[in-house]
């Protein structure tokens, strides 16, 4: 099993090429199942979330292509088509490697009238719940059956007819697969209290863009009128929003200065402010984001919440950047459980945080120091990197798979900017 060694305590300076999003890839390549045509997606990042996605999509019929990628060149260039869906089962096998697989589950249903998906993980109904998924389907004419770890879900006259659902609490993957589900249907979906975020509305760009027709993009209030076929088009993934947030901290917790090359500034406005806060200064201009440190970082109380407020997935890479600052800090996660698993791992490094149910104090310390320290998810794993670049002496972060899934060439990108780390291979 790899990991990753840091060298800590050094100032990072220079500029970084923002990637592809994944959680935006992760919800525009099942959008080639309800087309005959080619979909061809670029500026896709290179990850193995991404590759498992399209190894699940070659399972249900869907053809890839690649384009080579140039030396030193971020992003690819994927063309899919799915001539006839030849298989409507998702097997356990590939969707326990990631919860986004529930993402063909409305594509599938609305071309083939079926689906058949295994739930995420393995998990019950209830755990990161999939149950808004199904009722939203269900309030279009889905019959939905669940049964031996499995969700069967049909279209009773063989087409989804449309319907109106209101989301009880905002959920981006319910909102994803309605909308993926609404486009073919027979008549008008009107979806009240759906998710915001600009993963969402590059979803209804693409989906306009393949002649979906669909109103109030990017608000709460989706109306969304079915068309009879979708057609292929060309379209590019929006920028990684929470990449270049994880980099602006980085910028924080070395004193550094880093320009954020791709970001755009209107899908990050939460993070921004928060880093302004903390007193770091955020310059934006024509090509990105810069983020530069100036002086000691202030402390902050920030509380996860849908867009367009603090994002959940940014709430580690914040606590870490937290560590270095004048003062106590308060976090507070509101969106999903037990989402602070890497502070046992920031304390062997010398962190101060105290943990109270799903509220957390962070206490500034002077300085951090290196160690082992073992990666338990995604964002996580980027929390402990930070961690490592400000720390005196090495750090080993273990598990390094959790970073592969979300950080494309993250070594290359770090040490372009100052960083002294390295891969080192198991074996």
């Amino acid at each position: 099993m790899d990991s990753i060694l840091i060298q800590g305590g050094r100032r990072l300076d220079g500029a970084i090429p923002i990637s592809g999003a994944k959680n935006a890839a992760l919800t525009l390549l099942p959008c080639a199942l309800l087309t005959s045509d080619e979909l061809t997606l670029t500026n896709l990042p290179r990850l193995a979330d991404v590759d498992s996605f399209g190894h699940l999509m070659n399972m249900l019929g869907v053809s890839t292509k690649v384009d080579a990628m140039r030396p030193g060149e971020f992003g690819r260039r994927m063309t899919l088509q799915a001539r006839e869906i030849t298989s409507t089962v998702a097997p356990y096998d590939m969707v326990r490697r990631m919860r986004a697989s529930i993402l063909v589950l409305g594509p599938m249903l609305a071309r083939a009238g079926e689906a058949t998906v295994s739930l995420p993980g393995g998990c019950a109904i209830g755990d990161r719940p999939i149950d808004l998924h199904l009722k939203a389907l269900e309030a279009m004419g889905a019959e939905i059956e669940i049964a031996a770890g499995y969700v069967k879900a049909s279209a009773p006259k063989g087409r989804i007819s449309g319907g109106e659902f209101s989301f009880p609490v905002v959920s981006v993957g319910a909102t994803e697969n309605a909308l993926m589900t609404a486009v073919l249907a027979t008549g008008r979906t009107q979806l009240f209290n759906a998710a915001r975020e600009p993963e969402i509305v590059d979803l209804c760009n693409l989906l306009v863009a393949m002649g979906a027709r669909i109103e109030g993009i990017g608000s709460s209030h989706l109306i969304i009128d079915g068309v009879e076929g979708l057609n292929g088009c060309t379209y590019a993934v929006m920028p990684d929003r929470i990449e270049a947030g994880s980099y602006a901290c980085a910028a924080g917790i070395t004193g550094g200065s880093i320009d954020l090359v791709g970001a755009r500034p209107e899908d990050m406005l939460a993070t921004t402010n928060a880093l302004a806060h903390a007193g770091l200064i955020v310059e934006l201009h024509d090509k990105g984001i810069k983020v530069t440190a100036d002086g000691g970082m202030r402390p902050l109380a920030l509380s996860t919440a849908p867009f367009p407020g603090f994002a959940t997935d940014m709430q580690a890479q914040f606590m870490a950047m937290l560590c270095r600052a004048n003062g106590e800090s308060f976090l507070e996660e509101t969106i999903f459980e037990n989402r602070y698993m890497h502070v046992p791992e920031l304390r062997r490094m010398g962190a101060e945080i105290d943990v109270r149910g799903r509220s957390a104090i962070v206490h500034g310390v002077p300085k951090l120091t290196g160690a082992s320290v073992m990666a338990t998810d995604l964002r996580a794993s980027m929390s402990l990197v930070l961690a490592g670049l400000a720390a005196e002496g090495e750090t080993e972060v273990l598990r390094v798979y959790h970073l592969d899934r979300g950080y494309e060439r993250l070594e290359e990108k770090l040490s372009a900017v100052g960083a002294v780390i390295e891969r080192r291979s198991a074996g």
